[in-house]
């Protein structure tokens, strides 16, 4: 018996040591494993949509009014940013969590497929951190994409109580469907504070420029009619694939279709909602015939695209992807990422009420262009706006440049095709130097005593960092150095061994900096703040010739030739290089990539090498030259007639030739007229002299 209860105790002695062996190795699993596993959720998003935890909302919970006059220099705090570069720009993302109100019913729906892939994007970006004390901006985890999935106020109390929603401050509202049936608005109802919104159909009242973002809306249909596009002959001129518009605007289509059709070989589609199939925007009716949505897409040339209960919708996205010109007859819209997309390219903007003379205008646009628009929208889809991805790091990329604009790409970057039509602008591959300000260049031969008055003149500009003299007289040396005026700045004096116009454009491994100011030696008449403030605007421009004398070419309908025009005009299509800035890179073209022929004309008949850099910048970047101020005289008031060769009577018949010869050269006219004229801001208004800029701005 006393062995019998000894083999019981020894047994619950063994079970207990299991017990403790057991509980311990769960501990340690739970601590190891599970906790962390725990935490990790807590700092992100899961890979599956589920609440980590959850928050009850209540009632009597303060929420934050919306500041609708926003900007990003008095709404955003950078100080929580950094400043050095790109990869300073930080996003937090707040837990997953179940919101509900005092009775436990949730304030939304589950978070949708749409707004998980937002944040997973986010969350794989570079842009990702788990720190919110380093974070830049804050997106929350609560689904705000459709405002008919939501409670606003609840939703808005929500937001309010984020740990770091300071007013909002810093934070970034995602919503694809502002607005509910049956008063549809153009920006979400929440109530946010400073939060930026980054949003889907805003107008310019509702948008708070440089603060909010203007997003696109996602198609899933979009993705299947970019990859079946091919360009082919199209049958139908323009179609309205909305069904949802207005009896108004269905009238006067129904109108405008029947006329052109009778008096016109225009073919207009006006499409309605199929009786039997309200609800499938993929079966779409004309005229009682029943259609594919997207073959209708595919067999347009343009897609009218007016305001229907929103003011924006998936037509505009779908029309892009298809290869079908948008033409956005939609008054006061703002279009997706419009402050980087150059939206002319691809779409067509017109006034809704005038859609009586559109068909007259669109008709006239030519089939190269059309193609080239076509081409143009379905890049701008595919690049920004067919993943809810690329519009994800498309709008912290936005915003990131905003922070670090020294580092942000150019304008041209966001909106060059790989392999465009149109010859690819050099000047936006990295820079050549890093040196800022400009050099001025001045061609002389023997006008000393106005070359000397012009460099005292030119060297007192603040931006000036070097002059260059090129000396083009072979047959008389320049002035012994000590005769030279003594200035601030480095003077270097080039000897060319023959007298060609085109030394002026050589480039000289003497010159430093990106800008160049081109000079005759008798331009006198500018003042330092003309100067100044042309540099200011090539620095804007930095592709464009950019100066003071202006002259343009005119069509001769009696010649059938062109003819160079020096009368003060509206129009411009060229700036004289007797007083202009440019890019150093045009003096590499001018020399080694131009035609030879051009350059041989130029210094065999001592003429025209003005009018050959024009043409030069323009056929490289289909872009006008800018002029800046209203002067427009430019003789010098010291200089013998005998000794400008614009003296010759022969001179602007030489130059007609020239227009015409470069033109016949280059296969095409390059040269762009435009009218156009950049001035400083408030030079001429009646404001106090101390707070203006560029005061001594001469006129005519």
């Amino acid at each position: 018996m006393f062995i019998r209860l000894a083999c019981c105790r020894l047994l619950r002695h063994k079970k207990l040591i299991y017990i403790s062996i057991f509980i311990s190795f769960l501990l340690s699993f739970v601590y190891v494993v599970v906790l962390p596993h725990i935490f990790t959720l807590l700092q992100k998003p899961p890979s599956k949509i589920q609440e980590v935890y959850q928050y009850v909302i209540p009632e009597d919970s303060p929420i934050v009014p919306t500041n609708s006059r926003c900007t990003f220099y008095d709404c955003f705090n950078i100080y929580r940013c950094g400043h050095k570069f790109d990869g300073d720009f930080k996003v937090y993302v707040y837990p997953v969590a179940k919101h509900v109100d005092k009775d436990f019913i949730p304030i939304g729906g589950k978070i949708s497929k749409e707004y998980h892939s937002i944040l997973s994007a986010i969350v794989e970006s570079q842009y990702y951190t788990t720190n919110p004390e380093e974070a830049c901006v804050f997106v929350s985890s609560i689904d705000t994409l459709n405002q008919n999935r939501f409670r606003v106020k609840e939703t808005s109390q929500a937001l309010a109580l984020l740990p770091h929603w300071n007013d909002g401050q810093n934070h970034l509202i995602f919503n694809m469907v502002p607005g509910t049936a049956p008063d549809y608005k153009t920006v979400v109802d929440l109530s946010i504070g400073k939060s930026m919104v980054a949003g889907v159909g805003f107008d310019s009242w509702t948008y708070r420029s440089s603060f909010d973002i203007s997003i696109a809306i996602y198609s899933n249909l979009a993705i299947s009619l970019s990859n079946n596009y091919t360009f082919k002959y199209r049958t139908t001129f323009i179609s309205t694939i909305q069904t949802n518009l207005h009896n108004d605007f269905i009238t006067s289509l129904k109108s405008i279709e029947k006329q052109k059709s009778t008096t016109q070989n225009i073919t207009i589609r006006v499409i309605e909602p199929c009786s039997h199939n309200r609800h499938d925007r993929t079966i779409i009716c004309h005229e009682n015939t029943t259609y594919n949505y997207a073959d209708i897409l595919a067999d347009s040339v343009f897609c009218l695209i007016l305001p229907g209960p929103r003011l924006m919708d998936m037509v505009f996205i779908d029309s892009l992807a298809a290869g079908c010109i948008p033409i956005v007859a939609i008054n006061h819209v703002v279009l997706p990422f419009f402050e980087v997309i150059d939206w002319k390219r691809a779409v067509i903007m017109w006034s809704e009420t005038e859609l009586n003379t559109l068909l007259d205008v669109v008709s006239d646009i030519p089939l190269d262009r059309r193609k080239e628009m076509s081409a143009q929208g379905r890049w701008l889809y595919q690049t920004y706006l067919s993943s809810l991805k690329i519009i994800t790091m498309t709008t912290l990329k936005i915003l990131s440049q905003r922070l670090h604009p020294h580092s942000s790409d150019f304008y041209e970057n966001w909106n060059l095709r790989p392999h465009p039509v149109s010859a690819r602008n050099p000047l936006f591959l990295p820079y050549m130097s890093d040196s800022s300000g400009f050099t001025a260049i001045i061609l002389s031969y023997d006008r000393i005593d106005s070359l000397f008055t012009l460099i005292n003149l030119i060297s007192k500009a603040p931006s000036l960092q070097k002059i260059i003299v090129v000396w083009n007289n072979q047959l008389k040396s320049p002035p012994h150095f000590s005769e030279w005026p003594k200035i601030d700045v480095s003077l270097k004096v080039v000897q060319t061994t023959a007298n060609k116009l085109s030394n002026r454009f050589f480039p000289y491994r003497e010159i430093e900096t990106e800008a160049v100011l081109s000079l005759d030696d008798d331009i006198l008449m500018l003042t330092l703040d003309e100067i100044e403030f042309g540099f200011q605007v090539w620095k804007e421009f930095p592709d464009h010739i950019v100066g003071f004398p202006s002259r343009t070419h005119v069509w001769n309908n009696k010649t059938n030739t062109w003819k160079y025009e020096s009368e003060w005009k509206n129009e411009i299509s060229m700036v004289l290089t007797g007083a202009a800035f440019y890019h150093k890179y045009w003096n590499q073209a001018y020399t080694y990539i131009m035609p030879n022929n051009i350059k041989q004309w130029v210094d065999d008949h001592m003429n025209c090498e003005d009018i050959a850099m024009n043409f030069l910048v323009s056929n490289t970047t289909n872009k006008a030259p800018i002029k800046v101020t209203p002067k427009k005289k430019f003789k010098c008031p010291q200089c013998k007639n005998t000794e400008m060769l614009s003296a010759d009577q022969g001179h602007m018949a030489t130059r007609t030739s020239c227009v015409n010869m470069f033109a016949a050269i280059y296969g095409r006219m390059p040269l762009k007229t435009v009218e156009y004229r950049v001035d400083p801001v408030l030079y001429r208004d009646v404001f106090p002299t101390k707070l203006k800029r560029y005061n001594n701005v001469g006129e005519l």
